[in-house]
């Protein structure tokens, strides 16, 4: 049953604007700390290669006007289960954007904690996470000998909606320049700013174990998450949510698209699949807790 109900409100953005709000928001935080200015790890997504597109902005217009000019360079890091393609699209995007960086497989670093952990080789889950704290680590010893910020690419979906970031790992960072923005409103913002449209509508993976994507992983993509945090922020319950016309329909289709490319669905009814992201949500709730980077104000339009 779908009952029809009071409307979900999703927000929108005047990029323009949004863009310089981030933008300053940057500026002032890698100023205030006497930073050189970013390093970003890139991983040829959309979420870091929009991050990567709206610093670069911000530091031109910031050096176009001011003789203590700013830097961003990117970091490159794949291991041996990254796609090179990704890789590929990431120096792409770098040479693109005109500013100097680095690749390194980390492949020898990570193995090298079979020395310390063995036990996370057993499970591609928590070889994935040692994974992005490998990264981590780079890119912040990479931040400090430079004298640089290290700007996350995490979007509002992944780190306030679910918390699908790994603790230390890509949550482990200075500030967060795109937390703000829900998956949708980063692919709006990526063509705003001419990312390319293959890196736009790329299906989003973290790159952490073979074959994975989130939605494998998850059983439900982005726009769902985002329809139901913005349902609950707007005091609608979790039963509610279940039999709304914006969100039942939507799940039901996704739960045929997983079964026809995967099989047996993950999660097999859209009760099922709003109570995973409640759940998801209380545990970001309390990783918030731990590790909240500061993140820019920006204007959402909820008209």
């Amino acid at each position: 049953m779908v009952m029809v109900m009071n409307e979900i409100k999703l927000p929108r953005i005047n990029c323009e604007t949004v863009c310089k709000e981030i933008g300053d928001f940057t500026i002032d935080t890698v100023k205030k700390t006497n930073s050189t200015g970013c390093i970003v790890g890139l991983s040829g997504g959309v979420d870091s290669s929009t991050t990567a597109a709206l610093i670069k902005s911000a530091f031109d217009r910031h050096n176009a006007n001011d003789d203590d000019t700013l830097e961003l360079v990117g970091y490159i890091l794949p291991s041996g289960i990254n796609n090179m393609e990704d890789a590929k699209d990431a120096q792409i995007l770098v040479e693109v954007l005109g500013i100097r960086f680095e690749i390194h497989s980390i492949e020898k670093p990570v193995e090298a904690f079979r020395l310390t952990n063995p036990e996370a080789f057993e499970k591609d889950y928590h070889k994935g996470n040692l994974i992005s704290r490998v990264r981590a680590n780079v890119l912040s010893t990479k931040a400090a000998t430079e004298k640089k910020s290290l700007a996350g690419t995490g979007n509002k979906d992944e780190d306030y909606g679910i918390g699908y970031y790994t603790l230390y790992g890509d949550g482990a960072v200075h500030f967060s320049p795109i937390a703000g923005l829900s998956k949708r409103l980063v692919r709006e913002m990526a063509a705003f700013l001419g990312v390319d449209e293959a890196i736009v509508h790329r299906v989003p993976t973290a790159g952490l174990e073979p074959g994975q994507s989130d939605f494998k992983d998850l059983g439900y993509d982005y726009d769902v998450v985002e329809l139901v945090t913005e349902g609950l922020e707007q005091g609608f319950a979790l039963e509610q949510l279940a039999i709304h016309d914006q969100v039942a329909p939507l799940v039901k289709r996704q739960i045929e698209d997983y079964r026809s490319i995967y099989g047996n669905p993950r999660l097999d009814s859209v009760e099922g699949v709003v109570d995973d992201i409640d759940r998801r949500h209380q545990l970001a709730l309390r990783k918030v807790k731990i590790v909240h980077p500061p993140t820019p104000k920006i204007t959402l339009n909820y008209d």
